[in-house]
C-alpha cells in the first residue's frame, strides 16, 4: 500500500490544496493567516473503509460553514492528532486550543472551525458515519473539546493513529482493513463513554422509536419478496451492523422476525372461512415466500403441523404459536 500524494498543492497553491481537502475530508474554506508563499502538502492512505490523511502546511484557518454542509455533505467523522503547531477548534458550541500530542473529534457532517496559528502538521483519522454507527448527538457531545493522550480510550486511540501515521503505508491491505475496524470500534467507544446520562436516556428513546419505526415497515412491506435487513437497513438510513444491533433486545433476529410475521399473515388468511379457493402457494406467495417448501417449512416450525391440515382444522383465528 503506497501514500496517496496531494495533487498541485506545493508552494503558492492554496486553492489547489483546499481542494484537495475537500476531496479527501470534506468541503472547507482555507483562509491564509499571512503573506508571502503558501506550501503545504497533503496525503492519504486507505485503512479499508477508514481514510488516513496527513496535512502540513503554513499558517491557515479551516472553516466548514453551514453552506458547505448543506451544498456538499459528507457523511463522516473525524478525529484530528495535532502533531506540531497549536490550533483552536470550534464545533458545536464549544471551543478548544489543540496543543502537540493533543487529539479531537470533528463532525464533518456540521459546521466547524480549525484555526492552525503556525505552522503544522495534522494526522486526521477519517471514517464514515454509517461504519462508526453511533447517533449524531452522541457524537456532538464530544467535539470542540481537547481529548488528553493520558487516560481512557485516547491514551489508546492517540498513540495508534501516530504509529499508524507513520507506517501505514507499509502495511498489507488484508492487515489495513482490520486496523480501520479496530480504530472504528475505538473511536465508537470513545464518544459513548463521553455522553452522559442525559444523552443516554434520549438515545434510548430514540432507540425504541427506531424499533418501532422498522416494525411498521416490516408489516407495510411483508408482501415484498426482497424484504430483509439491507432493504430495511436502507430505508431508515442507518447500517446492516446497526440495524441488527437494534433488535440485540427484542430475542429474534431481523430475519427470523420477519419470517414470522409472514408465516402469521398466512395463517390468518388461511384461516379464514373465504379463503378456501386460494391455494397455499398463492397466499404464500402473496405474503412475500419465493416458495411453497420454504413455506410449508416456516409455517410448521412456528405452528407444529403443515399448512395444509392448519387451513382444514383451524378455527378463524390463528390458534397457538410455538414459542
Amino acid at each position: 500500500m503506497h501514500p496517496d500524494p496531494a495533487r498541485d498543492a506545493g508552494t503558492g497553491h492554496l486553492a489547489a490544496w483546499q481542494r484537495e481537502v475537500g476531496l479527501r475530508l470534506a468541503a472547507v474554506k482555507a483562509g491564509r493567516r499571512q503573506d508571502g508563499p503558501f506550501e503545504a502538502s497533503l496525503t492519504g492512505v486507505p485503512l479499508g473503509y477508514v481514510r488516513l490523511l496527513s496535512l502540513e502546511a503554513d499558517p491557515v484557518r479551516l472553516s466548514r460553514t453551514p453552506g458547505l454542509v448543506e451544498s456538499a455533505p459528507a457523511r463522516a467523522v473525524a478525529v484530528v492528532l495535532q502533531e506540531h503547531g497549536h490550533a483552536a477548534l470550534t464545533q458545536d458550541g464549544r471551543s478548544t486550543v489543540l496543543e502537540p500530542g493533543q487529539a479531537a473529534v470533528v463532525d464533518l457532517r456540521r459546521p466547524f472551525s480549525l484555526d492552525e496559528r503556525e505552522r503544522f502538521r495534522l494526522r486526521v483519522l477519517r471514517v464514515p458515519d454509517h461504519a462508526l454507527d453511533v447517533p449524531a448527538h452522541s457524537v456532538r457531545g464530544v467535539t470542540g473539546r481537547a481529548l488528553s493522550p493520558r487516560d481512557g480510550v485516547p491514551a489508546l486511540l492517540v498513540p495508534l493513529l501516530a504509529r499508524l501515521a507513520v507506517t501505514a503505508g507499509r502495511i498489507p491491505p488484508s492487515v489495513a482493513d482490520a486496523l480501520g475496524g479496530n480504530t472504528t470500534d475505538l473511536l465508537a467507544t470513545l464518544v459513548h463513554d463521553a455522553s452522559d446520562p442525559d444523552d443516554d436516556d434520549h438515545a434510548g428513546a430514540a432507540r425504541d422509536r427506531l424499533v418501532r419505526s422498522v416494525l411498521r415497515h416490516i408489516d407495510r412491506h411483508l408482501g415484498d419478496p426482497d424484504l430483509g435487513p439491507e432493504s430495511i437497513a436502507a430505508a431508515h438510513r442507518i447500517s446492516v451492523r446497526y440495524l441488527h444491533r437494534l433488535f440485540e433486545d427484542e430475542a429474534v433476529t431481523v430475519s427470523r422476525l420477519v419470517q414470522r410475521r409472514r408465516v402469521e399473515e398466512c395463517a390468518k388468511e388461511l384461516a379464514r372461512r373465504g379463503s378456501v379457493s386460494a391455494t397455499v402457494s398463492a397466499v404464500s406467495s402473496r405474503w412475500g415466500f419465493h416458495s411453497p417448501a420454504h413455506f410449508s417449512r416456516a409455517f410448521k416450525a412456528l405452528y407444529g403441523h403443515p399448512p395444509g391440515r392448519w387451513r382444514g382444522a383451524a378455527p378463524a383465528t390463528t390458534g397457538t404459536v410455538r414459542p
